[in-house]
């Protein structure tokens, strides 16, 4: 879009470019990590070309878990050094730090993906099951799964707890009257406790302010 200013965009210009929203374009502009060349004489704010690699500079910092108050802090100690020797081995500091993190964070999910390649496979032989039974079947099957044990992500779903499975066995009768309404008795035995609760913890409120 022509600005008459040369080459400069506008904001809505420098988001289109960018694939940012106008409102993150003008929080960045908020946080000093961006700032417009100059303004137009309508009052609109106006970027040159390379706010683009600087807006996209930001999105890689992102990228390595940097939150855009961090962003600014780091840019201020940056430009607040009094040496250059030092701003720079802070910045080797801090991106070595980055680094570990990031190859830590690859090994995890690198572990968490062999375990899903696994997980998957195993559910791939569920499909020819023809089975009537309950998800119980599924605890004791002995359908080739082409594997030994079950996979780590499934194991937590075929031993649960024997409280949720006796449950679903045996599921408690509701307490209830005729037409499944609840009886009235019931209600207000559950009233009576409810206000003694109340009544025991504004017992508890009067001692603690009158210590």
């Amino acid at each position: 879009m022509s600005t008459g200013h040369g080459n400069l965009l506008r904001v809505g210009d420098l988001a289109r470019q960018t694939g940012k929203t106008v409102r993150a374009i003008h929080l960045y502009e908020e946080l000093g990590l961006l700032r417009p060349s100059t303004r137009s004489s309508g009052g609109f704010r106006l970027y040159e070309a390379k706010a683009v690699d600087r807006v996209r500079w930001i999105d890689l910092l992102h990228g390595m878990g940097f939150s855009l108050q961090e962003m600014r802090d780091v840019l201020r100690a940056w430009w607040g050094a009094e040496l250059a020797p030092d701003a720079m081995g802070r910045l080797r500091a801090l991106f070595e730090t980055k680094l570990r993190q990031t190859r830590e964070a690859i090994e995890r999910h690198g572990q968490i993906e062999s375990e899903l390649v696994v997980g998957l496979a195993y559910l791939e032989t569920c499909k020819v099951c023809s089975t009537h039974e309950s998800v119980d079947g599924c605890v004791h099957c002995s359908h080739d799964h082409g594997m030994r044990d079950e996979p780590a992500l499934l194991k937590g779903f075929m031993t649960a707890p024997q409280a949720e499975s006796s449950a679903r066995m045996h599921p408690r009768p509701a307490a209830t009257g005729r037409s499944g309404l609840v009886p009235l008795e019931a209600l207000g035995t559950t009233s009576r406790a409810a206000g003694a609760a109340d009544r025991h913890e504004r017992r508890i409120e009067e001692r603690s302010n009158g210590s």
